[in-house]
C-alpha cells in the first residue's frame, strides 16, 4: 500500500486532516500482540483513549480506503455520542464516495444516528427505502428490513 495507495494525494490530505497516523513495525512482536494484528496491512482506527472502533484488513485503492476510514471515525463519534460529528462524516462518505463499500454501512449508520437524536421511527422507515433503493444487495439493506415496519 505504501507504493499505491498511501502516495495518493487525495489520501495523503484526508489522513492530514482527520487521522494521526502510527506505524507498527512488522518485526515489533509486542505491539503486534497488543493490537492483535494477525495480516498486513492491517489499520485500527482507535479514538483518543486507545479504543478501537474500525478495523480494516487488506489492501485498498485510496479510493476505498479514504471513506473506510471516515466510516472509522465516524463510529469513533457515534460510539462517544457525539452524533452530529458522525453525520457530518457519513454525509460525506455517502455525498462524495456513494459507490464505495463503505457508502452503505455509513448511510445505515446515519439513520441510526438520526433516530437517536430525534426519536423518530420514520427516519428508519427511510434508511431503509434509500438503502433498498440504493444499495439492495448489501447486508446493511437486509439489517435495516425490519425497519419498513414502521
Amino acid at each position: 500500500m505504501d507504493t499505491v495507495t498511501y502516495s495518493d494525494s487525495d489520501l495523503i490530505a484526508a489522513i492530514h486532516k482527520y487521522i494521526v497516523p502510527v506505524k507498527i513495525p512488522s518485526e515489533d512482536e509486542k505491539l503486534l500482540k497488543n493490537f492483535r494484528v494477525k495480516w498486513t496491512p492491517t489499520l485500527i482506527v482507535l479514538d483518543q483513549e486507545g479504543q478501537e472502533h474500525h478495523r480494516i484488513l487488506g489492501f485498498m485503492d485510496s479510493g476505498e480506503l479514504i471513506p473506510s476510514l471516515l466510516l472509522g471515525i465516524a463510529k469513533c463519534c457515534f460510539d462517544a455520542d457525539q452524533l452530529e460529528n458522525a453525520q457530518k462524516h457519513l454525509n460525506l462518505i455517502i455525498e462524495k464516495y456513494a459507490n464505495s463499500f463503505a457508502a452503505p454501512e455509513g448511510l445505515f449508520l446515519k439513520g441510526v444516528c438520526g433516530f437517536k437524536q430525534s426519536h423518530e421511527p420514520s427516519i428508519l422507515k427511510n434508511t431503509y427505502e434509500q438503502l433498498s433503493e440504493t444499495y439492495p444487495e448489501s447486508i446493511w439493506c437486509k439489517r435495516a428490513f425490519p425497519y419498513h415496519l414502521l
